[in-house]
């Protein structure tokens, strides 16, 4: 069994990532996650890898879309903004069916913004901030752990689905240290695998085969790129099934229940703590798929509840999601901080004390 060892968020992610098979990087430093590529920079060339710092955002993206149209495996790195400025590319590899695994330690915002944690992206990362119908399953680690395990899993999964994989995790797991288990190293896609395994990548000009694939989002003619969005929705249906996860406790009997993601949801889990020593029932629903968001989970919320609160570092984006999979059943309010100050968890204790008053 694999011993624990102390890592800085960041790193630890970005071994997972060389350790489940990533061969490429393309980034570029931004605060919260700057560590991640000074840590490929150094390691992943030793390890067979190819390591480049593009010359912004625009770049990493297109040279991400240029490695995984050829079948290689590829992770890429950024906070908020610079997320944004890939928007456009990310919409190219859903179209193009291209995986690639991307990460977004978050940052607050709007614009610039700050440095500080935050989960303001929520509607960018789960709604796609490029144009067109598409979609990117994101998922949303509370621990370092858990950001590990994820990301190791995340270049099979993208691979499987041919789409883009998401993983966001605010500015605090990507900064903190925490003892992790690292799992086992993946080796590396050599060209014999990626044919076998990818036949529909890119081959080189100097291949034999005839049937050259094509790896393209243009499609010229109004029927011909119809029937290719609905083929993409169709796998989207099935991504909905098949990657929607969660974590769900104390709702048999709750009084509040809680929705929160991410380290927001450690603390919450605190505040449940807390309130429980003042007599109050709380649970928690944990969502670590944001989409495909796990509707079924408020199922489950007992009939007893007064009240289901999304605690969120935004001014509210979650709460969106938790109004439908509340389905007008209970009332939903809101406990929020933003601009990348985060409550402590006797705070959430406290107001959610203050709203189950008013109810």
């Amino acid at each position: 069994m694999s011993e624990k060892v102390l890592m800085k968020g960041n790193e630890a992610f970005a071994e997972a990532a060389i350790r489940g098979g990533c061969r490429f990087y393309f980034g570029y430093p931004i605060t919260p996650q700057s560590e991640i590529p000074e840590y490929m920079s150094r390691e992943l060339p030793k390890r067979g890898g190819t390591f480049l710092q593009a010359e912004s955002e625009l770049g990493a993206i297109n040279a991400a879309y240029g490695a995984g149209a050829a079948g290689g495996n590829v992770f890429i790195s950024s906070s908020s903004p610079g997320i944004a400025l890939m928007q456009e590319g990310v919409s190219f590899l859903c179209s193009a069916e291209v995986p690639v695994v991307m990460l977004n330690v978050s940052r607050g915002g709007p614009g610039i913004g700050g440095i500080q944690p935050g989960q303001a992206d929520y509607y960018q990362v789960t709604r796609g901030g490029g144009n067109g119908d598409y979609r990117v399953p994101v998922f949303a680690p509370s621990s370092i752990q858990e950001g590990v395990d994820l990301i190791y899993e995340a270049p099979v999964l993208a691979d499987e689905w041919r789409n883009p994989i998401m993983l966001l995790a605010d500015g605090m797991l990507g900064q903190m240290m925490e003892p992790v288990v690292l799992p086992e190293q993946r080796p590396f896609a050599e060209s014999a695998d990626i044919r076998a395994k990818k036949p529909w990548a890119l081959k080189g000009y100097g291949d034999s085969d005839k049937n050259k694939a094509v790896v393209k989002s243009l499609r010229m003619q109004p029927d011909d790129l119809e029937a290719h969005v609905e083929k993409l929705f169709a796998k989207y249906r099935e991504a909905e099934k098949a990657l929607v996860r969660w974590e769900s406790e104390g709702l048999e009997d709750a009084d509040v229940v809680f929705v929160a993601f991410g380290t927001v949801a450690r603390l919450t889990k605190e505040a449940i703590e807390i309130l429980a020593s003042q007599g109050v029932k709380a649970g928690l629903i944990r969502p670590i798929s944001l989409w495909p968001f796990p509707y079924q989970a408020f199922d489950e919320i007992s009939p007893k509840t007064k009240v289901v609160i999304s605690t969120e570092l935004s001014m509210g984006q979650m709460i969106e999601d938790v109004k439908v999979g509340v389905n007008g059943r209970y009332p939903v309010e809101l406990i929020h901080r933003t601009g990348g100050i985060v409550p402590t968890s006797l705070e959430v204790a406290e107001k959610a004390r203050e709203i189950l008053a008013k109810i």
